[in-house]
């Protein structure tokens, strides 16, 4: 349990270098002078981590995900997802590469929206909020491209992902979960 009654923290800043990758806990990336802030939040209980560029990153309690610094610029451009649900607002960025989120079924990308991650089982859904995002599967040459109120579901196998309208209910049940 940390010092708020939540459960243990699995939040990682991932620093990639040429010989191994670094996994940090978050207070020490603080400490060595990262522009992001982690904070818990009330309810529902999940963690929020505010970047000084706009990037905001919230994660459901007991959601299992990595934090990646591909560029070692001291804020994270992608999460790797293994469990749990994200919200992320990703402001967009001049040149360099898009924001991802990364589960083992899904790859989600983006240049500039509010967009959810949820990875269950063998199953990740993706929900955006505002903006466009592509969604493909790792490895996979097709991506899909989602507007706002539109989602997908995607699992193993080689169908072509379906975007679809999610219902009010689906989208609200979802960002309820974020306190929204």
């Amino acid at each position: 349990m940390d010092g708020h009654g939540h459960g243990p923290r699995r939040c990682h800043l991932a620093i990639l270098a040429l010989a191994a990758i670094a996994f940090l806990n978050p207070a020490d990336v603080m400490a060595q002078g990262a522009t992001c802030v982690l904070q818990p939040a009330g309810f529902p209980a999940r963690q929020v981590i505010r970047c000084g560029t706009g990037l905001t990153v919230e994660a459901t309690a007991g959601a299992d995900y990595t934090l990646v610094d591909h560029d070692r610029d001291a804020v994270p451009d992608a999460v790797t997802l293994r469990a749990g649900a994200v919200l992320v607002h990703a402001p967009a960025r001049s040149g360099g590469r898009p924001f991802r989120v990364q589960t083992p079924q899904a790859i989600a990308a983006v240049r500039g929206t509010d967009w959810a991650v949820d990875a269950v089982g063998a199953k990740t859904s993706v929900f955006v909020v505002n903006g466009r995002v592509a969604v493909q599967r790792p490895g996979g040459a097709r991506a899909v491209t989602l507007g706002p109120g539109d989602g997908v579901d995607v699992e193993a196998g080689a169908a072509s992902l379906q975007v679809k309208r999610w219902s009010a209910e689906r989208a609200a049940a979802l960002l309820a979960r974020f306190g929204r």
